[in-house]
């Protein structure tokens, strides 16, 4: 008898999602908490994503796109996060108007720039974010921040879900180490999300174009 071939992984995953002609930036808790020594959430590559995150916003702000941003605030106790807040100790450094939850020094929202305050990881979840962004036309979400595996990857999915086209941008993020970063965007890539640099952002602006090359879609 003869075996059925397996599955054909090299095309099960190969499907493209062509951005839209009204992107917006979301950086996700791009806050002091994940850049900053003494916090328990400090990333050794915080600060090189957090520089990919500033190139960004001034290439959407040159060219007048939206730039909206999420942060993280906790009632005392932790009253409004649930189950998230009791897995995750170190979020209670968020706790009240913590300095840890404030946006860094030198990557500040501007003035008109809609910030969310979140309780859990999806940007989208119980935030009006989905709304907001259908209320402007958006249709397509470039994504940086923190980290990877967590809020970026909860939001990436959650954009899809509310029928924006995610484009996460790879060295615009960060997590606890290289490897649990690298998975995470080989995993988004391959079912949820594009994944591209921020090298390659400008000319897809200008464009409306996926890169030839996308660099997590191995």
């Amino acid at each position: 008898m003869t075996q059925s071939p397996g599955p054909d992984w090299d095309n099960a995953f190969a499907g493209r999602l062509a951005p839209g002609n009204a992107p917006a930036l979301l950086l996700v808790d791009p806050v002091r908490a994940y850049v900053e020594h003494g916090s328990p959430l400090f990333l050794d590559s915080g600060a090189a994503a957090l520089a990919c995150m500033a190139d960004l916003v001034e290439q959407f702000r040159a060219r007048n796109l939206p730039v909206i941003w999420t942060g993280v605030r906790y009632e005392e106790g932790g009253r409004d996060g649930g189950h998230f807040f009791r897995k995750v100790p170190a979020l209670q450094v968020f706790v009240g108007h913590s300095e840890w939850g404030h946006f860094p020094a030198n990557l500040t929202p501007a003035e008109g720039e809609q910030v969310f305050i979140k309780q859990y990881p999806s940007a989208f979840f119980g935030t009006g974010l989905d709304q907001w962004l259908e209320h402007n036309g958006i249709d397509t979400v470039y994504i940086g921040g923190f980290s990877t595996s967590g809020c970026v990857r909860a939001s990436a999915l959650d954009a899809l879900q509310y029928g924006f086209v995610p484009i996460t941008v790879e060295d615009a993020c960060a997590d606890r180490d290289a490897d649990l970063h690298r998975q995470n965007l080989r995993d988004l890539g391959a079912k949820y999300s594009e994944i591209v640099g921020t090298a390659d952002v400008a000319d897809m602006l200008a464009t409306g174009a996926l890169p030839s090359a996308l660099p997590g879609a191995d």
